[in-house]
């Protein structure tokens, strides 16, 4: 008979091995190595048993992980002896090894379940050793949403040995009380575990040591980051770092500023350089710090830093903290105040927290205060600082007073009592923070410049006043005065500040009085009054301090007679200059105070306009154009006939460096000619040729017919005319292909093309030459295109000599007739009558 056996024998299926001690066998065994077997030459094991356990169970045979070597074997379910419905995966498991005739394979026969204490991959250690955590073991979530128990995240736990430090790995399931938590700093106690197939160790068995009568602390949280933050300890003068999971509730309550208690560890260098996720996080490094555990809120309030004294003591600001911006960073209580203890200067310091309110503080401010002691190391500063109401008495600090006008979310603007000025303030610069500021509130301020805009002007130091301290008593009595000068707004040209008053002139028992007024005083806003006009007002006087200034101000007679005519003189970006129709001075405009579209008017039109007095200088307003010829012209003197001489001073526009407006031209040409007439914009033939200091010039003379006063006219310039191509054009300007000042091509100016050609590069120009006096720099003027139809020169002389104004007048004395007899050329005449 074969020696092979047949899984159907019945007497195979009913075997049952000897009953023995499961751990005597265990104990017997016969260790192997190399993975050998010792089999009988039939193909059979030589009855050495091993251990193992179930791996993984299919439907009719499973495999079994070997503990002596990292292999596993198949077996059938009829090779178990018992239900193979009771096998479950993970039960430990006796076999006997043997190989399958047809496959070759290991396959394991008479198994066997076995007490789970004999079967065992590790070797555990007798002795028990004492560590700390460093990681944290963590859970690793499958797919399906479950934690998988044997594939938990490893944490790591350090202990010293010999004199030496090492690391262990451990999971989860290593801990004997799975439901409390270890955490990094833990100190536990653990046994330490061999693998026996491969010689890996692992700390098995870990349990907590608690440490008795833990000290705890407390403190203030004082930063938050990321995952991070630092409490403010309130035994010394330090600051603890916490991480985010050693707080006990929710972080997303745990607020700044909140008092809170918690327990001190030692963190050491090789906790930082396993913690890999550390490494990349936010979070600083720890060499050896100390760092915050266990941490938890407490009541607001529980935690105090310091004493603070009931005795109010008056002081001198000596510091504030915005002059000392560069050693706030170093030093938070960086304010200094100086007060007297036994007739000695004492110096305290405070810091930015330390006021009542979030106000301005001014060097040399009188305050009061208390001092704060800290318990920690004794340090006093000043703190719950109040600005005292003396203050402003003996620094003389210009203070104002005005009604609220606006209110926002922590902002408005305060209207002005003594000015027609609104200006922005702050909440935080109230005073006493615990009133509640309301619209038409009166307040007392005082206004200075906005640090972060120049040209915007703030409310600082604001001071709530009884109700009825602005009032103001109005005079019974009507006044008639004049518009001396009007006040300025936020379109007036000039230096003249937004909120300048106006000031009105009047006769009051026969002396001459003046008294300021502002816009917001007049009974009709829409219709203010102007430079020279009527006005009837009332005097109204403050409460307060008694200054006095006009009200319920009327217009009663407009200052018609105060419009005046002159030519435009002068165009810029967004002002000019008139002309006065008497030839003799120029006024300032504004574009803004043009009726007319500004882009209308060219040099030398004719207009109408009213003068008005805002600050100490004139200005035109209401400026309207006129047709040409409404303004008288001069009469020209034809005896005179035409002269010719030179400037010696030019207009003011050429160089504005000169005080008078006119220029003067000199007849003749030799230095010793005392015979000199003034001209302006409108004496020029060419109103754009801006003559120049020497220029030789030919001129008529005429006389003004208002003042009989005889000026120069038709002033023409006898230049030499240079002809060029042109090299470029760049929008409004362009350059001439003529070197000058070291080989620069020639400037010009699209205004100086006559007749507003287009010139486009290589057209061919005549021009002349001219210097600027302030910049010394040469330009081209009076720039004339040349083309191929050009008159000859003899015709375009002629057509020179002779002006509008200046040429030979020609009277109609008798109508012209047609050949059928009618006056003039009758278009209705036929060629038949012609033929007649």
């Amino acid at each position: 008979m074969s020696n092979s056996r047949k899984t159907t024998s019945p007497q195979w299926k009913n075997f049952q091995p000897p009953a023995q001690n499961p751990s005597i066998l265990y104990s017997q065994r016969t260790p192997t190595t190399n993975n050998s077997i010792a089999t009988s030459p039939n193909g059979t094991s030589n009855g050495v048993r091993q251990t193992g356990f179930v791996e993984k169970l299919l439907h009719s045979y499973g495999f079994i992980q070997c503990n002596e070597r990292e292999s596993r074997v198949f077996f059938h379910f009829s090779e178990y002896s018992g239900n193979a419905e009771n096998v479950k995966v993970g039960d430990p498991v006796e076999f006997q090894l043997s190989y399958d005739r047809r496959t070759g394979k290991r396959i394991a026969c008479s198994v066997i379940k076995i007490d789970p204490g004999v079967s065992s991959q590790e070797i555990l250690s007798e002795e028990r050793f004492q560590g700390s955590i460093v990681q944290e073991a963590k859970p690793v979530k499958a797919k399906n949403g479950t934690v998988s128990g044997n594939q938990d995240g490893l944490g790591r736990v350090t202990y010293l040995h010999n004199g030496e430090c090492f690391f262990l790995p451990y999971g989860l399931e290593d801990v004997i009380d799975g439901s409390s938590k270890l955490k990094a700093g833990d100190q536990v106690r653990f046994y330490i575990a061999s693998d026996k197939r491969n010689g890996n160790i692992r700390a098995r068995r870990l349990e907590s040591v608690m440490v008795q009568n833990q000290e705890k602390y407390q403190g203030v949280v004082c930063s938050m980051k990321e995952n991070f933050g630092f409490i403010e300890r309130s035994d010394v003068v330090k600051e603890i770092f916490f991480h985010y999971s050693e707080y006990k509730g929710d972080i997303s309550e745990l607020l700044l500023g909140d008092d809170v208690e918690f327990q001190i560890q030692s963190r050491s260098r090789q906790w930082d350089y396993s913690l890999n996720s550390h490494k990349n996080s936010n979070q600083p490094e720890n060499d050896g710090r100390e760092v915050a555990v266990n941490i938890s809120r407490l009541p607001e309030g529980t935690v105090i830093f310091e004493d603070v004294a009931i005795e109010s003591i008056n002081g001198r600001i000596l510091k504030t903290l915005k002059n000392s911006n560069k050693g706030r960073q170093g030093d938070p209580l960086c304010g200094r105040i100086v007060y007297e203890v036994d007739n000695r200067q004492v110096e305290i310091p405070f810091g930015d927290k330390d006021q009542k309110g979030d106000f301005t503080l001014q060097v040399d401010d009188l305050v009061a205060f208390n001092i704060a002691t800290d318990r920690r190391d004794g340090l006093q500063r000043a703190t719950q600082i109040e600005l005292l109401d003396c203050t402003f008495e003996k620094s003389k600090e210009t203070r104002e007073v005005g009604i609220v006008a606006t209110l926002k979310e922590g902002y408005g603007f305060i209207q002005c009592a003594d000015r027609d000025l609104r200006v922005f303030f702050h909440f935080s610069e109230m005073l006493d923070q615990t009133k509640e500021l309301k619209l038409q509130d009166e307040v007392e301020f005082t206004v200075v410049q906005d640090p972060s805009s120049p040209n915007k002007q703030i409310a600082i130091r604001i001071k709530m006043l009884p109700k009825r301290t602005l009032s103001l008593t109005i005079s019974t009595e009507k006044y008639i005065g004049t518009i001396d000068r009007e006040p300025a707004t936020h379109k007036s040209p000039g230096k003249n500040k937004e909120g300048e008053s106006g000031n009105i002139i009047y006769d009051y028992e026969g002396a001459i009085q003046q008294i300021p007024y502002y816009l917001k005083d007049l009974v009709d806003q829409k219709g203010p009054p102007r430079y020279g006009d009527k006005i009837e007002f009332s005097i109204g006087e403050s409460s307060r301090n008694g200054q006095k200034r006009a009200v319920n101000i009327r217009v009663v007679l407009r200052n018609v007679a105060g419009k005046c005519q002159g030519f435009i003189a002068t165009l810029k970006d967004n002002y000019g200059f008139i002309e006065n129709a008497d030839h003799e001075k120029e006024v300032f405009f504004h574009f803004s105070s043009i009726e007319n579209d500004q882009l209308e008017f060219n040099l030398g039109d004719e207009v109408e306009y009213t003068l008005a007095k805002k600050g100490a200088k004139l200005s035109a307003e209401n400026i309207k154009k006129l047709p040409k010829g409404t303004v008288s012209p001069e009469e020209i003197i034809w005896e005179k006939g035409t002269l010719q001489g030179k400037i010696i001073r030019p207009l003011r526009i050429v160089n504005p460096e000169q005080d008078e407006y006119s220029g003067l031209v000199q007849v003749g040409l030799d230095e010793d000619e005392e015979e000199v007439y003034q001209y302006g914009i409108t004496s020029l033939a060419d109103k754009r040729d801006f003559l120049q200091k020497g220029d030789v010039v030919k001129f008529q003379i005429a006389s003004v017919k208002a003042t009989g006063k005889k000026r120069a006219v038709c002033v023409a310039a006898m230049r030499s005319y240079v002809r060029a191509k042109v090299d470029s054009v760049k929008g409004l300007f362009g350059f001439l292909n003529y070197e000058v000042e070291d080989g620069k091509k020639l400037f010009f100016h699209m205004t100086e093309v006559h007749d507003s050609i287009e010139l486009q590069p290589g057209d061919e120009v005549e021009f002349v030459v001219v210097q600027n006096q302030r910049n010394a720099k040469f330009s081209a003027c009076s720039l004339r295109k040349i083309t191929d139809t050009r008159r000859p020169d003899r015709l375009l002389n002629r057509l020179k000599s002779f002006t509008e104004e200046t040429g030979p007048r020609i009277i109609l004395i008798r109508a012209p007739k047609g050949p059928d007899g009618t006056k003039g050329f009758a278009h209705a005449r036929t060629a038949v009558k012609i033929l007649e």
